[in-house]
């Protein structure tokens, strides 16, 4: 008896601990240009669960890549982090969202042109929303590049994942993902902005 007592408790502790991790998890939503190359330094963080690519910002329910791609929707492509602040701070992966963007241009990034590829801080709740202005509150005082910084900070709506295909794009298809990368310019522009190496 005092065995199966022993053992329901055990039982009984794992789902509430399990119930409990899941439970602190978060969630942040990040628009970058092409949500292909948003996921991977995101996915490299301790601390960061999983990484989905998707659409949010827009006025269409369930888009589909063509629809946002065409720029008909309002949506923009965006990642959305689950990841567990009692190991990584949202401040964290404000300052890892700022330094693989251009902030300092309106509806695009790099080579993709359009409001479908505008960057975004797409926060929730007002503990996040004022990290973010904290965060580009600072990056406007250092002006580490001459011209302003217009991303826009908003409140999150709904997320949509995109299309499986396009989920972890860059692990599925290096070699296409690389051609591409290099192709836009993304690599050499955020070296010009921020003076140093990214991760990709």
């Amino acid at each position: 008896m005092n065995r199966y007592m022993t053992l329901l408790a055990v039982v009984f502790t794992m789902m509430f601990t399990g119930s409990t991790c899941a439970a602190n998890l978060e969630k942040a939503i990040f628009a970058g240009g092409c949500f292909w190359c948003m996921e991977a330094p995101f996915d490299k963080l301790a601390g960061v669960t999983s990484v989905t690519s998707g659409y949010t910002g827009g006025h269409t329910k369930n888009p589909s890549y063509k629809e946002v791609s065409a720029g008909s929707t309002g949506h923009t492509e965006a990642v959305q982090v689950i990841y567990d602040p009692s190991m990584i701070s949202y401040s964290a992966l404000l300052d890892v969202f700022w330094h693989n963007i251009d902030p300092t241009v309106t509806d695009r990034q790099f080579c993709d042109v359009g409001n479908q590829y505008r960057a975004a801080i797409f926060y929730q709740g007002e503990e996040q929303h004022r990290f973010a202005l904290q965060s580009k509150g600072a990056l406007e005082k250092s002006r580490p590049f001459r011209d302003s910084v217009v991303t826009e900070i908003t409140l999150a709506t709904e997320f949509y994942p995109a299309e499986e295909y396009h989920q972890h794009y860059y692990k599925k298809n290096p070699l296409r993902y690389s051609y591409y990368r290099n192709g836009c310019g993304r690599d050499k522009r955020l070296k010009d902005l921020w003076r140093s190496g990214v991760d990709h």
